[in-house]
Formats: structure tokens, sequence, C-alpha cells
């Protein structure tokens, strides 16, 4: 009985989360200029705004229990910020593997992999459809929601260029304390790629000081557990009780280092690296569309290694921006 009024309920939030009215999908390249413009307008209202915003909220007395016990995804911009007041899940809550799962195809062009150029942003901005190699629609990532997935944090990242709201900065918050408990993520700080004192990085592209204004960030992805380098034995991110960082790790392009003004479209880069910056593939705004690997174990080296000469980290493989179709 218990179970039937679990999935009665959750099926009565979906009907009425369900139902919303989306702005056209902006989707061509060539209005990146008027998208970027809108996101940075938009990036000055707190996530906290955006989700109480709402009215009607069909979450005021649901139990987590319930809530996670038929779960589906956000349906639309309103769901995801009436869920985020609750410290609840608008993404996937699928554990996954430590390698990026690849596109059935990976489109090429003048023999480099395609980066999607095209943007694919709803209502004001604030909602990011994400497709699949073929240009078909996929899911959609909300501004302000809750994200652990490797394709859905990366999407994140890559449309809005700052983290979900389940992340803290801070590399030592509790997730025993904290409202997000299993699905709190941390970090969120400079990445120098300081290949002096860390060999075995390979340069990013363009990246501030070393050769450009790109100013990086990196934050924890949390996989099922990494298995490459003997430092960070495999083991569940986050249960709810304690926090194994392992290894894996996202890096995306935040700002320019000169004028501190958030990265234009042409400039965002997302990378994922699960072996601690050893290596990195490229997030291609597409999903499944993970570039080709680069960096110290590809180029035959020794896993962080402090020592150059047991360091070969090969050179970002370059991709090319233009839409898919």
């Amino acid at each position: 009985m218990k179970n039937k009024l679990r999935l009665f309920s959750l099926f009565a939030l979906v009907s009425l989360c369900s139902a919303c009215t989306f702005s056209p999908i902006t989707s061509s390249s060539s209005s990146e200029s008027l998208i970027s413009s809108s996101i940075s307008s938009e990036s000055s209202s707190s996530k906290e705004s955006i989700s109480s915003s709402f009215s009607g909220d069909p979450y005021v007395n649901v139990e987590k229990e319930d809530f996670y016990f038929a779960y589906q995804r956000a349906t639309s911009l309103k769901d995801s910020g009436y869920r985020s007041k609750h410290f609840l899940m608008s993404g996937s809550i699928e554990k996954q593997d430590q390698k990026p799962t690849l596109a059935e195809k990976q489109p090429i062009k003048s023999g480099k992999l395609i980066h999607n150029s095209t943007l694919r942003y709803k209502d004001g901005g604030l909602s990011y459809e994400v497709v699949d190699y073929m240009s078909n629609p996929v899911f959609t990532v909300y501004k302000g929601g809750a994200y652990t997935t490797l394709e859905e944090v990366a999407a994140y990242l890559y449309a809005f260029g700052e983290v979900p709201v389940n992340y803290d900065p801070d590399r030592l918050a509790n997730c025993f304390t904290s409202p997000w408990r299993e699905y709190l993520r941390v970090n969120d700080n400079p990445f120098y790629g300081d290949n002096l004192t860390f060999p075995y990085q390979p340069e990013l592209p363009r990246i501030a000081p070393l050769s450009g204004k790109l100013v990086y960030h990196e934050i924890d992805i949390g996989t099922t557990g990494t298995d490459c380098d003997p430092r960070y034995p495999a083991a569940p991110y986050n249960e709810g009780y304690s926090i194994y960082r392992g290894a894996a790790r996202i890096v995306y392009s935040k700002y320019y280092s000169d004028t501190k003004l958030p990265v234009e479209p042409k400039d965002r880069y997302v990378f994922y690296t699960y072996n601690h910056y050893n290596d990195f593939q490229e997030y291609l705004n597409y999903q499944g569309g993970w570039g080709e690997m680069f960096g110290n174990i590809t180029g035959g080296g020794v896993i962080s290694s402090q020592n150059p000469a047991d360091c070969n980290p090969t050179d970002y493989v370059e991709t090319i921006r233009t839409p898919l179709i």
C-alpha cells in the first residue's frame, strides 16, 4: 500500500510540474554574442532568486524518500526551481563509470572532431537543450538546478559558466551536515596548469598565464571510483556520510584574466580528467561528444610523476567549431 501511495504521489507531482510554456529555441551559431549577453545579464540573479520566484510549490511536505522512490528528471525550469528550493535533484541520479560514454558516431570535418557551435537556449537563457550527434534533443539542463552526472554537469558548465546549485566551492564541505547529503559535490577553484611543478600535466588551450588569458577552474565530478592511479583507489564519491574525492575532475574556462569577464561562447572549454590531471578529454557540446584523449599517460609517461624525465604529456588535440548539421 505504501508503495502505491508513493507512486500516486509522484505521478501527481510529475503531472503538476510538467506543464510549462517555453520560449523558442535559439539554434543559430551566429547568435552567440547575443546569447552571451543574455546569459551575462541573467547571471547577476542568484540561484536562490531563480527558485524562489515560483509559487504553487508542489514539493512542500514531500519526503525525500518518496521523491526519489520513482524518480524522474525535472521537466521544466519551473519544476527545477521548485526542486532546488527543497534541495532536490533536477538531473539524473544514475551512478556512472569513470570513463565517459562516447556517442555512437562523432562527426568529423576537415580531419578534426566537430565541437558543436550551435547553442540551444530557452526560457530567456535559463534553460539549455542538449542534443545528440544528429542534433536531436536529448535532455535539458536548467540554471539553478542540481546535477551530478558527467554529461549533465559538463553541459551545465558549458551553458551557464558556473556550477550547479548542489556544488559547494569549499573542498572540505561536510556532506553529512549539508541538505544535499549524498548529492553534494565540492570544489570550484582555480586550476593553474602549473606544468613546471607538475610536469605530467598537459597545457590546456590559452590558459593564463602560460599561453593566453583564459582562467580555468576545476570542480569534482563524483564517479563511482577511479582505478587508474594507485594514489586514488576506487571508491564511491559520496554516500551521504563522507566524501571521497578521488581522481576525477572537470576543468573549465571561466573568465578572462585581464577583464575578469565571463568567457564568451567562442572561448568556452570544458575538459574531463579521470586520472587527476594526467590526461584530458574535451566536451564537444553534444551527448557523448568527447574529444581525443591527450596528456601524460597518452604519451606513455609515468602517472603523476614529478620527474620531468618520466613525463611525456601530448598536446591538446584541436577540434573544429561548427554546427553538427
